[in-house]
């Protein structure tokens, strides 16, 4: 009785809390794996590519990838280009947000030109991309520093603006210089959006990632996608997809993990 009454007994917090937080992505995740496999493998023609592109079809493609050792190399190529890409753009976009969050001169005389040019796709500069760096890495981690730029820049400036007079006024008591003013109060007051920006700016520069892949070069997750679609292996086409989309939560998360400091205590 005392063995049994201590299995069946009421379930801690901590099993309640798991639960709770588990429970409804678990749910989605099969709900949404069901309406896949309805759409491709009930709902679709006999004939249908849709059927290719079944679950029950993408998981042994996945695994036909893997085999091949081909998916791993590309992602990691992939990765890299990412990284180098979202450093570019927070080297280029983190001094720019400075100047133009700490000067109304800047701001006024760099809006129009920032609103200008972050609205022209960054797709759009493939052209001129190729023609500058040729075919290879560079034209890629070029659009995805173009992609990436904007949500640094902008997040760093509305952080400048957003510091506390106070602060700053308190600062000027003490005879402090514009530098150290910079590297004492104003990085610190911001660092939370540019942590939000950098965030931003890994989710856009990861969209952008896989089409520029698909322009002139011989690798990576977005090359991978176009050669299984010349192979008419629709299979191993969403099996990709489904990597890319795994691999941008996985990227999401860490970066929300990483850049949040109240969550690693």
């Amino acid at each position: 009785m005392t063995i049994a009454g201590t299995r069946n007994g009421p379930t801690t917090a901590g099993e309640v809390s798991w639960q709770r937080r588990c429970a409804p992505p678990i749910t989605a995740i099969l709900i949404a794996i069901a309406l896949w496999w309805s759409a491709t493998s009930v709902l679709s023609g006999p004939e249908s590519v849709l059927r290719q592109t079944a679950p029950q079809h993408v998981v042994p493609a996945l695994s036909g990838l893997l085999e091949r050792q081909v998916l791993l190399g590309d992602l990691g190529v992939s990765l890299w280009r990412l990284s180098i890409g979202l450093a570019v753009a927070t080297v280029i976009g983190m001094p720019l947000g400075l100047l133009i969050g700490s000067s109304r001169i800047a701001e006024r005389a760099g809006g129009p030109i920032i609103a200008f040019l972050r609205m022209i796709s960054p797709l759009s500069w493939t052209p001129i991309a190729l023609a500058v760096f040729g075919i290879g890495n560079q034209p890629v981690v070029f659009l995805v520093a173009v992609a990436a730029v904007w949500p640094v820049l902008l997040n760093t400036a509305a952080g400048v603006r957003a510091v506390d007079p106070g602060l700053l006024n308190v600062a000027r008591s003490f005879h402090a210089t514009r530098w150290e003013m910079m590297l004492a109060v104003i990085l610190p007051a911001i660092r939370t959006h540019v942590q939000t920006g950098i965030r931003l700016a890994l989710g856009v520069a990861w969209i952008v990632l896989v089409p520029a892949e698909m322009l002139g070069v011989r690798s990576g997750l977005g090359y991978q996608i176009l050669n299984a679609r010349d192979q008419l292996a629709y299979d191993q086409v969403v099996a990709v997809i489904v990597v890319i989309g795994i691999l941008g939560f996985l990227l999401d998360t860490t970066a929300r993990w990483l850049l949040n400091p109240a969550r690693r205590a």
